[in-house]
């Protein structure tokens, strides 16, 4: 099965691709050099294979997905530059109610596992 330049140039629309005309009848040649391998591949006689996902036999590495403790929020707080109520405080990023994009306020917000204080 041999493709046209008509052909080759709808595959250029549909892959959005800008092909000049100069490209065409090169690509025309090495898209039907592809395809007579892929036909070449077609007769090779796989029967015999067992059909594989991966070249590799691969298996699960990981651990076993059980909790485990954390460390005490007072290790955690030691290298917090500043904190207040056992929790970081950081400075404010975006004053309430202003927009992204402006100038932003001096002040600062304690941030716990909740969120926002």
């Amino acid at each position: 099965m041999a493709l046209t330049q008509a052909e080759v140039r709808k595959i250029g629309l549909v892959a959005r691709l800008d092909l000049k005309e100069s490209e065409i009848e090169g690509l025309q040649i090495e898209l039907n050099n592809i395809l007579s391998y892929v036909e070449q591949m077609k007769e090779i006689d796989l029967s015999e294979v067992e059909p594989t996902t991966h070249s590799a036999d691969l298996t699960d590495s990981l651990r076993d997905d059980e909790g485990q403790g954390s460390l005490p929020r007072e290790a955690i707080l030691l290298n917090a530059p500043q904190q207040k109520d056992g929790a970081f405080l950081i400075p404010r990023i975006k004053a309430p109610g202003q927009d992204v994009g402006t100038e932003t306020s001096s002040a600062s917000s304690a941030v716990s596992a909740g969120g926002v204080a």
